[in-house]
């Protein structure tokens, strides 16, 4: 795999690359960036072209042509709206469908969700105006998500008399039983600063260009660990998510992952950089010293 692979092609959305980071940008602003099948399978194969460069999934800081790997990837969108949810037209199609048809639909839609949450890279959204629905979805799956004053969030669907089953594991996850279940039923908007209470958000900026400047301060930030730590902190959350065994295995399998991190290259680097008073090797340049 290389940096210099083409990118998919795309209409509703694009990611340009810089450095160890790509930036996927929603460009469907006359629909308020709603997900429509063909902005859904974009995004999909956007995320899947990040995800297969990425410093995580290959454990090389650069490619052959000395090109940097993916190690942040930035999710954000034009005009007033993040995201409106899921396309009404294609939402009111499935009355039309075959269940076997319905059930594509959702399974590219979780494939969406899924492929951010899973994303080998740190993952960070900027959130201006709504994310309704599907919005809120893509919400949950970031790794940080930054939001401004007049940001409001819902789990639309049950005003619709359908269910947030779809974005439901992710949304679980990012706040809980209670306040999904409280937010599902009621489905109403929440504002950025009950969104920063709850965990919905994790930063408020006083504008979209303040978001992006509080983004480059969260990029430097994340750029300064260990991209295989990185990682591996994702891979773990999710199989502490899954983890059906008993406690004393738990204990085993964190044992070995500490055993083998600490004595991976990427380990061995950190530690030695740190004895050594310098900067480890993934460290940015313009932030060295």
């Amino acid at each position: 795999m290389l940096m210099s692979d083409e990118i998919p092609k795309t209409e509703l959305c694009n990611m340009k690359i810089d450095g160890p980071i790509a930036r996927i940008t929603l460009d469907r602003v006359d629909s308020h960036n709603a997900l429509n099948i063909q902005l859904i399978s974009e995004l999909i194969s956007l995320l899947e072209w990040s995800s297969d460069r990425s410093v995580g999934k290959i454990g090389k800081l650069r490619d052959e042509e000395v090109s940097q790997y993916l190690r942040v990837l930035l999710i954000n969108s034009e005009g007033k709206h993040f995201c409106a949810g899921a396309d009404i037209n294609m939402m009111k199609e499935g009355g039309s469908k075959s269940p076997e048809e319905n059930r594509l639909d959702a399974e590219r839609l979780d494939g969406l969700f899924h492929g951010i949450w899973s994303h080998p890279c740190f993952t960070i959204g900027c959130i201006q105006g709504v994310a309704l629905g599907g919005g809120a979805g893509l919400v949950a799956c970031m790794d940080h998500s930054i939001g401004e004053p007049r940001t409001q969030i819902a789990l639309s669907e049950a005003k619709l008399g359908i269910s947030a089953a779809v974005i439901g594991p992710y949304v679980y996850r990012r706040l809980g039983s209670a306040q999904f279940r409280r937010l599902a039923m009621m489905a109403s908007r929440i504002g950025s600063d009950e969104a920063l209470r709850i965990g919905f958000i994790d930063q408020i900026a006083d504008s979209k260009e303040s978001m992006a400047k509080c983004s480059e301060s969260v990029i430097s930030e994340v750029l300064t660990s260990g991209p295989m730590a990185v990682a591996s902190a994702k891979k773990m959350v999710g199989f502490l998510d899954e983890w059906g065994g008993d406690n004393a295995a738990l204990r085993i399998w964190t044992l070995d992952l500490t055993s083998e991190m600490r004595g991976s290259p990427e380990g061995q680097e950190g530690l030695s950089s740190f004895i050594e008073g310098r900067s480890p090797s993934w460290f940015p340049e313009e932030q060295d010293g």
